[in-house]
């Protein structure tokens, strides 16, 4: 179909936003909070039929997937939202210049920002949640594995912005095609901003494909990396939960890293891995000090492909590193710069991984399950940033907007 409609209709929509006080917004997410735990069964009814066309077996399939929990999950998350303060018409700097003039750089609203996101229903909640409340419109390009889901929350939110007052258009779904997607991707009078959430075949396609800046987001090739000075009951908790909280979220852990003076410990810090039955893919000394002390049918030998993958899955690669400078080294080179972890009791190897590895999230003796807008304050959030320009990590209502510099003056005119 041809979108340029849809597209002029979100661009005029997205001029009404401010006309809409902070107030009248909040009370609308919370109105929308509720309205989607009481619509609960209609969401999961939609949500079936998009599981039904899945196998269970699918990587995505957890990520499709609504229940009750994750609903109630939603919307407390939609209530954040609410309860934070405005991100918009904050002063951002303020100066006056010899001349008298008076020089101010205020927060603003994108305008229109396009989301073009695959199986993670959610996400269509998320988004119009942080942009309603940072004056943007939002244009939805959700993927067609999520089309019934998506159709239904689409028409929740649209009957509250309605019940409401406010123009619906504020938020369009566009078709599950890719002709759709290419129309979006293409909007430049329209649309000011992309942002993918996806994998990384569908964040290299927007990438290479927009001609509208694109905000990177979502792939999280994520790694731990257990020092020589690690406390391995520490680290026994934190890999399991980093690998086994959710596998099909992008902040689970892919590889762990460990010091080849600390592979006596490895069975011991991976040995709950096995109630989960993850496979891992040791290479050759982890694989010797794995063989007879974790299932044979779950251990494998790595291989190249072992390393740099996200697996999005109970699978989990392992590399052996002579010193530190190695472990970084092969952090910073397969990493997704998303999230990687130390384990470590010795605070100069905290401070050096800290300033050496290149990622948006950094952590020291924790999970990296924490990389999460609302786990960060931040309420929702409309991704996980891998990029450094504008917004890097969580991605929540201030990285919603850009600014514009407001100039005062009594007269004065340039010589």
């Amino acid at each position: 179909m041809n979108c340029t409609p849809l597209f002029k209709k979100a661009v005029q929509a997205g001029r009404s936003l401010s006309l809409t006080d902070v107030a009248s917004v909040n009370n609308i997410l919370k109105q929308l909070a509720e309205t989607a735990v009481k619509k609960t069964p209609f969401i999961l009814e939609a949500n079936k039929k998009d599981l039904a066309r899945m196998s269970e077996s699918d990587p995505r399939y957890d990520r499709l997937m609504l229940t009750k929990e994750r609903i109630e999950s939603i919307a407390d998350d939609i209530r954040k939202v609410a309860q934070l303060s405005s991100p918009l018409g904050r002063v951002l700097s303020e100066s006056k210049r010899p001349n008298g003039l008076k020089i101010i750089r205020m927060s603003v609203p994108f305008g229109v920002i396009g989301i073009i996101y695959e199986a993670r229903p959610n996400v269509t909640f998320d988004v119009f949640s942080l942009c309603f409340k940072s004056g943007n419109a939002c244009i939805l390009k959700g993927g067609s594995d999520a089309i019934y889901s998506n159709t239904a929350i689409t028409g929740i939110i649209r009957d509250v912005l309605q019940k409401n007052k406010i123009d619906p258009d504020v938020m369009v779904l566009l078709p599950a095609g890719r002709n759709e997607t290419n129309q979006l991707l293409n909007a430049r009078d329209y649309v000011d901003l992309i942002i993918p959430r996806g994998s990384r075949g569908l964040i290299d396609f927007v990438r290479e494909n927009a001609t509208i800046p694109v905000i990177e987001t979502g792939a999280g090739i994520c790694h731990t990396y257990f020092d020589a000075y690690g406390d391995r009951e520490k680290g026994r908790k934190i890999v399991f939960n980093a690998k086994t909280r959710r596998v099909s979220v992008c902040n689970a852990l892919d590889c762990l890293v460990i010091h080849e003076k600390r592979l006596s410990d490895l069975s011991y810090i991976i040995e709950p891995c096995a109630s989960k039955e993850v496979i891992v893919f040791a290479d050759a000394k982890a694989y010797r000090a794995l063989k007879g002390h974790y299932p044979d049918k779950l251990l494998r030998k790595a291989d190249k492909a072992s390393f740099g993958t996200e697996f999005l899955s109970y699978k989990m690669a392992v590399k052996t590193v002579k010193d530190f400078d190695e472990a970084v080294l092969h952090i910073n080179k397969y990493g997704s710069k998303h999230s990687e972890a130390v384990i470590s009791e010795n605070k100069s190897v905290l401070s050096l991984f800290n300033n050496m590895v290149d990622a948006s999230s950094v952590y020291s003796n924790t999970s990296t399950a924490f990389t999460d807008g609302a786990e960060f304050g931040l309420g929702a959030e409309i991704g996980i940033s891998t990029q450094k320009l504008h917004a890097r990590g969580p991605m929540a209502l201030e990285a919603l907007t850009t600014y514009k510099w407001i100039i005062e003056g009594s007269g004065q005119i340039r010589s």
